[in-house]
């Protein structure tokens, strides 16, 4: 395993699409294992691999005393709204809001190809769209917005 280097926003590849897996094999562990070791290392909530110089559509998040890989994930419900303080590994700016649903259904692989459904809410929620959206080159400081009166959450 080993710590990989964070792209930061100021290079055009962080905003880049990313491309499925295709093979569930010992170079998608190696990826995974060196993409835990270096979320560890910093004060995260979750890590993309586009975020580590790999176009492929991976993400971890360490949240809720869980580690959870998602390979090829795919947002399949979404609703209610919510506006959470965001930051980013790869973004050297200050917090932001932004506005993200309350509850989502994700489906994804895991490392193995093993397919699974996971439905998610509040701050678990935000992480998975947060990563999600980097698969796709967004970055949350695309979407910050001034929430309505009364519905910022730290």
């Amino acid at each position: 395993m080993a710590i990989r280097e964070i792209v930061p926003h100021t290079d055009k590849f962080i905003r880049k699409a990313s491309k499925p897996v295709s093979s569930f094999d010992e170079k998608l562990w190696e990826l995974l294992d060196d993409m835990h070791e270096t979320l560890n290392s910093k004060e995260g909530a979750g890590l993309s691999a586009v975020q580590v110089g790999v176009l492929k559509r991976v993400f971890i998040i360490h949240i809720n005393n869980m580690n959870i890989e998602f390979i090829n994930p795919v947002i399949t419900k979404k609703s209610g709204e919510q506006y959470k303080k965001e930051g980013c590994l790869s973004v050297s700016l200050p917090f932001g809001y932004v506005k993200r649903p309350q509850t989502i259904t994700v489906s994804a692989f895991d490392r193995y190809g093993n397919k699974f459904t996971l439905t998610c809410e509040d701050w678990t929620a935000v992480c998975v769209c947060h990563e999600t959206d980097h698969l796709d080159g967004i970055l949350y400081i695309d979407k910050l917005c001034t929430p309505p009166k009364g519905k910022a959450e730290e």
